[in-house]
């Protein structure tokens, strides 16, 4: 797996790395017990301070996605078809989808639209993950 960051962006940049890990794990292109590139490598792979890479480790790990051991670094720990999401986890999407579906609400989309959107997203994730177990070579590095 790829992931790709826009310093220019005015999201910050270890936000992106937490999305790209997050989208890959949905899309199947990152699977439970795969293995994360260290801190220190992606830092280095992206030019970037380690504190920026380690804080979205700690995000990822403090969400439960990822799993890290001194001896064998970063993992993958849950994505789909794992355990179901606990209350907590649930309540606290549920936050903040509201507030995406308010962004959108906001910038005038019709609620039809909105939910046009969503279905082709979810959807999409699917297929990449049908396509992913349908393909044995993919790539499961970061």
């Amino acid at each position: 797996m790829q992931i790709e960051i826009d310093p220019l962006s005015t999201t910050p940049i270890y936000q992106q790395i937490r999305d790209r890990v997050v989208e890959a794990v949905a899309g199947g292109d990152l699977t439970p017990g795969d293995q994360l590139s260290s801190v220190r490598q992606l830092a280095v792979d992206f030019g970037i301070n380690v504190a920026t890479v380690a804080k979205a480790y700690d995000v990822l790990r403090n969400e439960g996605i990822i799993r890290t051991n001194h001896k064998s670094g970063s993992v993958i720990a849950r994505g789909p078809g794992t355990a179901p999401a606990d209350d907590a986890f649930i309540s606290d999407w549920s936050a903040r989808l509201a507030t995406l579906l308010a962004e959108a609400i906001a910038a005038g989309l019709a609620d039809s639209e909105i939910v046009a959107h969503s279905t082709a997203i979810v959807e999409d994730f699917s297929a990449r993950r049908s396509r992913s177990h349908q393909d044995p070579a993919k790539d499961r590095t970061s």
